[in-house]
């Protein structure tokens, strides 16, 4: 059967690389001329396809797997088959033959269509596998709660086409939460006799790595059997964020304590912080240029506040703020939060504060590339220094660059952090945020702030 949906996946790609540029020569070309539907390249590219598709994994199963990842896989295969067959038309002295409007017409044609053709069918497989057909059964090796998260995790994506037929309690007598179609073994021969009987094809280990015994017994059980033995480690009580796989050196490894934002993602933040930063500063100049000038008649003393704290990676750097206080003394190594009706605070300052005007000079902190726009707070020096021994996770808000606005900030913490309670709350939010980035987070955290953060009884 895979065989046969293989063939006919590579015949559906070729068909459309060749109607594409079929299409391609019909809008370009008066008449679509036969002399102007170039014969060679268009084979050249669907004999290319057939070799690195293959390569790129486009023809692999991809029951269960993201469609955004399938689009992507496709979409990369098509433009290096695109490049190859360009190189090999330049080789051959025949690039000045191609119309540069009829290829950009062919390779977006060809590329949706193939692309859309996928969608489709896993549309469809959806809903197919939604009635109860075309299923791949598996039989799940777990324990604790972890057990419960991956049959959470099947029930809740029925159109990947799998099924929990039976689960092996590593742990007997302990309750797991399931269906009660799901057969569910504490003995392990009993399993295994049940697997092979039932043509069980999937066998999932979903253990802690302390089951090292349990995992070997089983591997070693099914080693001479046409099932696929998928290991899905239970690293929640090591890992601080979820786990995530990387290839490092050709061989898979488990982020335990990194960055879980895939550079991608960083990349994509990146870009739209310095575009938010450019625009918003262009747009609050006469804001700015106000701040500054009530700042500098408030008292004297410079217009902005500066202060070293920690970016990215724990890397340090000065943070721009319009100044809110009167000139005074710092304690060498204290560090004194402003407080209720802190004498040391302008007027001006106090309704800076309020607003949240005072920390709009940090746009050119973004715009430089020390900060984000969303983003944990950052801190001063001393706080980190106090913190990070006390609060647990407080040092891994600095994987990523800190931010004007945050999570923490829209849901209430911020302000004075007098109680440890207070810096615990902010910590676990700045957690969550790091686990569940998004684009769309960002922009809600941004409209929020806009719409509801900019005053807060806790900013004073």
């Amino acid at each position: 059967m895979r065989l046969l949906t293989g063939l006919l996946a590579r015949l559906f790609d070729v068909a459309m690389i060749v109607a594409g540029a079929f299409a391609a020569s019909q809008i370009r070309f008066d008449g679509g001329s036969q002399r102007s539907f170039y014969l060679a390249f268009v084979a050249f590219a669907a004999a290319f396809s057939l070799a690195v598709f293959p390569a790129l994994g486009v023809y692999e199963s991809w029951r269960g797997r993201s469609k955004r990842a399938l689009a992507g896989h496709v979409a990369l295969g098509w433009m290096v088959v695109q490049a190859c067959a360009m190189a090999l038309m330049f080789s051959l002295h025949q690039i000045d033959f191609v119309s540069r409007l009829w290829f950009m017409y062919w390779t977006g044609m060809s590329g949706a269509a193939m692309m859309a053709g996928r969608m489709v069918t896993h549309a469809f497989l959806g809903h197919v596998r939604n009635a109860g057909m075309n299923l791949q059964q598996v039989a799940v090796a777990a324990c604790g709660d972890h057990c419960d998260e991956i049959i959470r995790r099947i029930e809740m994506s029925p159109a990947a086409g799998f099924r929990a037929n039976t689960l092996y309690n590593l742990r007997a007598g302990s309750r797991i939460a399931t269906r009660s179609s799901v057969q569910v073994f504490e003995e392990h021969k009993a399993f295994v006799r049940h697997v092979r009987e039932h043509n069980i094809g999937e066998v999932w280990l979903a253990l802690p790595l302390t089951e090292e015994r349990a995992i070997l017994r089983l591997v070693a059980e099914f080693r001479n059997d046409l099932i696929n033995i998928r290991f899905m480690p239970d690293v929640r009580t090591l890992a601080l964020f979820e786990g995530s796989m990387t290839d490092l050196l050709g061989l898979p490894t488990i982020n335990l304590a990194a960055s879980p934002l895939p550079p991608n993602a960083l990349v994509q933040k990146e870009l739209f912080d310095r575009l938010f930063a450019l625009v918003a500063l262009i747009a609050i100049s006469p804001i700015l240029l106000g701040c500054a000038i009530a700042v500098k008649l408030s008292s004297r003393g410079p217009v902005f506040f500066k202060q070293r704290r920690k970016g990215a990676d724990g890397r340090v750097f000065t943070i721009y703020k319009f100044r809110t206080m009167r000139l005074h003394e710092q304690k060498v190594g204290v560090l004194e939060q402003a407080t209720r009706g802190d004498p040391r605070i302008t007027k001006v300052g106090a309704f800076l504060r309020r607003t949240s005007l005072d920390e709009l000079p940090q746009f050119f902190n973004v715009l430089r590339g020390d900060m984000s726009v969303v983003g944990p707070r950052p801190h001063a020096l001393e706080h980190d220094d106090l913190y990070q021994n006390i609060v647990s996770g407080y040092i891994h808000r600095y994987r990523i660059k800190p931010g004007i606005t945050g999570w923490a900030q829209i849901n209430g913490f911020r302000g004075e952090t007098d109680r440890i309670e207070k810096m615990e709350g902010r910590v676990a939010h700045d957690l969550y945020y790091l686990k569940n980035w998004s684009f769309w987070l960002d922009v809600k955290i941004i409209l929020a702030t806009i719409f509801k953060g900019l005053h807060h009884p806790n900013a004073y």
